[in-house]
């Protein structure tokens, strides 16, 4: 048998170590995702506040999700908009109103804007697309964020996948899968907006970074403050808890 030569075996070498770094790089983003998801469900409370030049206003939600096919989002407060409720049921969204006592069909060209009036977009409450499924990765780099080691991973988007984001990349820390920072490029590869996570704490069993910064690129002294208050992971949510009905009766 012929022994293969130095640049050959090299060869073999740096692929079988692309190949291992886009597995582990995949598999790291879905770690990250179901730590902050959950593997099999989640609920949630949230406070939002949005902070703009002149003024700012908090709203406060909760949140159920069931894997990539199912979120309802519930607004608590402030009183003129409590009651108000966001549903995804596979590729259908909705929003349901009870001021004007009115639903409506969210279309996909709408999960770009921001949710709320916030820097928070549909689709990040939503959760249409998935940041495991619909895109490609690669660890591009190692950088520390507050004192966590973090791999640095580029996500790019599959050619089929109906996304709203050209380029994404994360900062998810080496030991606990933490996403500590994100930021989202458009198609042309400029920078929109990023995301920064802090003040780690303990939540049913996981850490987790409570406190979320979403910061535009372009657009000084504006932010979206999200602000995690408590999360359980992996509660039986039935399939009819996911309804309209439900979106007009829930509270």
């Amino acid at each position: 048998m012929k022994k293969m030569t130095p640049f050959i075996t090299g060869l073999f070498l740096v692929m079988g170590i692309s190949q291992s770094l886009a597995q582990d790089a995949k598999e790291i983003v879905r770690k990250a995702d179901d730590k902050f998801n959950g593997e099999k469900s989640s609920i949630s409370k949230m406070e939002m506040t949005i902070v703009r030049p002149n003024w700012q206003r908090t709203v406060e939600f909760k949140n159920w999700t069931r894997g990539n096919d199912y979120a309802l989002t519930l607004i608590t407060a402030p009183a003129r908009e409590k009651g108000q409720t966001f549903l995804k049921r596979e590729n259908e969204m909705w929003h349901w109103m009870p001021s004007i006592n009115r639903l409506i069909k969210l279309p996909p060209s709408m999960m770009s804007e921001g949710w709320m009036g916030s820097d928070y977009t549909n689709d990040d409450i939503l959760k249409e697309s998935s940041i495991v499924e619909d895109y490609e990765h690669k660890i591009i780099g190692e950088e520390s964020i507050d004192s966590h080691p973090c791999y640095k991973i580029e996500l790019m988007p599959k050619p089929d996948a109906a996304v709203v984001w050209g380029k994404i990349i994360k900062w998810i820390t080496k030991e606990g899968y933490m996403q500590m920072k994100s930021e989202y490029y458009d198609e042309d590869d400029f920078l929109i907006k990023t995301d920064l996570g802090s003040d780690v704490k303990l939540m049913d069993g996981r850490e987790l970074p409570s406190r979320m910064e979403i910061i535009p690129a372009d657009e000084e002294n504006k932010k979206t403050i999200v602000v995690l208050k408590e999360i359980t992971f992996n509660e039986e949510i039935p399939d009819g808890f996911f309804s309209q009905q439900n979106m007009k009766r829930i509270h």
